[in-house]
């Protein structure tokens, strides 16, 4: 009899173990002459020298399966210790699996192009309306890039900018402070990862996310660094952040010049970077359109109403160049006022 200690190092143990530790229970079942105990990343089993060697062999494979798929039920362990392949999980343009095995998948031809700008290039700006999935495929990237040890960390950043309200003063901490700008991105992470495996990866400083003002002074070495809401960084942000990129790292930088919530009198420094950048050898560019947003079907309708609304102002000014006075100011201020009726939208 002998006693050996089984580390899993690369899945989420509730997954692994299942709800009240079922997939523990099945586990004992078909392995009765082994004594085992499983807790967090360790199991311990006492037996016999061969019946160990097979199970250790049987977790390893169970493991390798549950950190591909994040899944792990009965039908799955019984294929494995019968030596049989577990049904495969197959899905067109997959990127990863999330949570409960959730296929993340690019769903557009643009989302597509953004995985393949990604794999060709160092740094990648994706530009686009609200909705169209920039930021969630921008984060199942640099999830995939670690869960294939091609990276040690991931950093997520956005600017604090209110969109068009004053917060004032928020209590707490500073983390609870800064928190509310960062959810959306926290929203994206417990799609892809177990909400135990995602703690441990943030408490190990594995993951962070953080305000765009703390990145001064660093070099992001190893890691896949995603700038969201880049359309709110003034001139000198962008560059800042753009200038922290070292060796073995990549960017990804998101944003949408339409919902700029910068004060007037500043320049956006997405929109700066994209001229000044334009043909840079290593930096890939993907346009995202309307046809891209994948959210709610009344997010596009939205978007495309807001657009005509914005092309009328433009026409009415182009048309009052030719007019003066307050004949001019009328003809702005009444197309701003009543923006034209759009036909409903066919279902």
């Amino acid at each position: 009899m002998i006693e050996r200690v089984i580390i899993l190092e690369n899945i989420d143990p509730v997954v692994f173990y299942g709800v009240n530790n079922s997939n523990i229970q099945l586990l004992k079942s078909l392995y009765v002459k082994l004594r085992f105990v499983a807790r967090g990343h360790v199991i311990k089993v006492i037996g016999e020298s061969e019946l160990i060697e097979q199970f250790e062999k049987t977790i390893r494979k169970l493991e390798k399966y549950c950190e591909e798929f994040n899944l792990m039920n009965e039908e799955i362990i019984l294929d494995i210790v019968k030596g049989d392949q577990p049904k495969e999980i197959k899905q067109d343009n997959l990127i990863i699996h999330g949570v409960n095995g959730k296929p993340i998948v690019a769903r557009t031809i643009n989302q597509k192009k953004l995985v393949d700008a990604f794999a060709k290039n160092d740094l990648v700006f994706a530009l686009g309306p609200a909705g169209s999935g920039k930021t969630y495929v921008a984060i199942a990237l640099a999830v995939k890039a670690y869960k294939n040890k091609e990276v040690k960390k991931i950093i997520l950043s956005r600017p604090a900018v209110e969109a068009g309200e004053k917060l004032g003063f928020l209590p707490g901490e500073m983390k609870d402070k800064l928190d509310p700008y960062l959810q959306p991105l926290y929203d994206a992470l417990q799609d892809m990862i177990p909400a135990a495996k995602l703690k441990e990866l943030m408490e190990s400083n594995v993951i962070q996310i953080a305000p765009l003002a703390y990145m001064r002074g660093r070099t992001l070495s190893d890691a896949i660094i995603i700038l969201d809401e880049a359309q709110n960084t003034t001139t000198h942000q962008i560059k800042m952040f753009l200038t922290r990129l070292g060796l073995g790292g990549k960017m990804i930088i998101t944003g949408d010049m339409t919902q700029i919530d910068l004060p007037h009198s500043v320049t956006s420094g997405l929109v700066q970077a994209r001229k000044i950048l334009d043909g840079v050898a290593g930096i890939g560019t993907v346009e995202f359109e309307k046809k891209d947003i994948v959210r709610h079907k009344l997010v596009q309708r939205i978007v495309e109403a807001y657009d005509k609304h914005d092309d009328d102002i433009r026409k009415a000014r182009k048309e009052a160049l030719s007019k003066s006075g307050e004949t001019a100011d009328k003809l702005i201020a009444e197309t701003e006022e009543k923006p034209k009726k759009t036909k409903k939208a066919k279902e």
